[in-house]
């Protein structure tokens, strides 16, 4: 099998990069962070996922380009080269906590499916064996990695579109059930809009959640075949297929469901096919999301490892992590991820009620962080290109600059709100003691 210049193994394929970008978007943030959403916003959260999947756009296109320019180089090595050792200290460090607490979210909501069957098991005990079983596919070569996803993905796709289909026929009264008049979901109950522009401001922190993992193929492009030709066509596909299947369902579940009984509970998606009347609908469903978030999970630890990998080659981690087991994984970066997201997990022990609310706001705020630096290294790069890219962002500079400051606003208004002061003080300290490592941390 081909290796790269880093040493791991080439052993990705196109369609496996494609459907790890969308494993990586389709997770908790769809399937349980919805009901936080629709609570925040009202049925008008479909606009605010509108405009952060454009905002999604610019940055993949963005990293497509890079990609295409410098194909061995994934996006550790591209912040690096275009800003230096220290903020590539920083923003390495900040994507592999991100991933960190995205992987405990998606292990805490496994978990929590699992009760659906299990009541009486503890949530912790239901993560923790979720997590184990992870990390144990993360030992096996990428390839088998990369082909699990795919199938994960796929179950993940097929359902999303079933419940897009099923749902709209029952609205549209093809298929009978227990709903009545529907449509007036949408503007009963505080209307289309019942919190305004502030609702939908407001959203866009656990939106930003939700689409955080599409920069999962600048970390797999150093393990992909022909890069300069399968970055642009995920980037292509991937990002509008995303905002469908976040949009359609969104519709779906309000029309079934006003929005202010959505439960915080259980997935939006169980609750609606409950109520519907289709029997045994509710027990697929919930099979599903457990499909899809121990999918995301299993992006999460393919992330942080690879991540640690490429730190470490860049003197931003510890040489130590360098090793690489004989079927050419990053074996050290593994395991310490795995530990570190195991320990993670008994968070549900302390607080098996908030504990997912709590820990959604730290990745939305590194995500914004990430895919600031993303677009400002391609606003670095571009004019140092050796050559120009045939895959380019269109109306360069002002599309990049548009994403940098939109995501500047949401990210300012992310500090400003009261709601996320615990979130927002817990992601400065982070980031103040990242700087301050990043200073006395030499480049070895």
């Amino acid at each position: 099998m081909e290796k790269n210049h880093q040493g791991l193994k080439r052993g990705l394929l196109p369609r496996h990069v494609q459907f790890m970008a969308l494993a990586g978007m389709i997770g908790t943030g769809i399937f349980k962070g919805s009901s936080d959403t629709l609570n925040i916003a009202g049925p008008g959260v479909v606009i605010t996922y509108f405009i952060g999947g454009i905002l999604l756009l610019i940055i993949m296109a963005a990293l497509g380009e890079m990609a295409v320019a410098y194909p061995n180089l994934n996006v550790q090595h591209l912040v690096n080269k275009a800003f230096g050792f220290q903020v590539s200290f920083i923003v390495g460090w900040l994507y592999w906590i991100n991933w960190i607490i995205v992987t405990v979210v998606e292990l805490l909501a496994a978990g929590s499916f699992l009760k659906f069957w299990f009541h009486s098991a503890p949530l912790w005990l239901l993560s923790l064996i979720c997590g184990l079983l992870i990390v144990g596919i993360n030992l096996f070569q990428v390839k088998y990695y990369g082909e699990l996803e795919f199938w994960f993905a796929g179950i993940k796709i097929f359902a999303l579109t079933a419940f897009i289909i099923l749902g709209a026929s029952i609205l549209t009264g093809i298929i009978p059930s227990s709903i009545h008049d529907p449509f007036t979901n949408y503007t009963a109950h505080g209307g289309f809009f019942p919190h305004g522009f502030s609702g939908i401001a407001s959203a866009f922190l656990v939106v930003m959640f939700s689409y955080g993992g599409a920069e999962l193929i600048g970390v797999a492009v150093t393990e992909t075949k022909n890069t300069e030709k399968v970055m642009p066509k995920i980037v292509k596909g991937a990002v509008w297929r995303v905002i469908i299947f976040y949009i359609f369902p969104i519709l779906v579940i309000c029309g079934m469901v006003p929005w202010d009984k959505v439960s915080g509970i259980d997935s939006p998606f169980v609750q609606v096919l409950s109520i519907s009347g289709l029997p045994g609908a509710a027990h697929i469903m919930n099979f599903v999301l457990l499909t899809a978030v121990l999918s995301a999970a299993n992006s999460g630890i393919y992330a942080t490892s690879r991540t640690l990998f490429s730190m470490a080659q860049s003197g931003v981690a510890p040489k130590s992590l360098l090793k690489i087991s004989k079927t050419g994984i990053p074996i050290a970066g593994i395991l310490i991820t795995g530990a570190f997201i195991l320990a993670g997990v008994f968070l549900a022990y302390i607080t098996p009620d908030q504990v997912i609310s709590y820990l959604m706001t730290i990745p939305g705020f590194t995500v914004m962080l990430l895919w600031i630096s993303i677009c400002a290294a391609q606003l670095k790069l571009r004019p140092n290109y050796k050559s120009k890219p045939f895959f380019r962002v269109k109306g360069f500079p002002l599309t990049t600059i548009f994403a940098i400051v939109a995501l500047s606003v949401i990210f300012i208004g992310f500090l400003l709100n009261s709601n996320n002061l615990i979130g927002s003080t817990v992601c400065l300290v982070i980031v103040v003691v990242l700087i301050v490592l990043s200073f006395t941390t030499r480049k070895k």
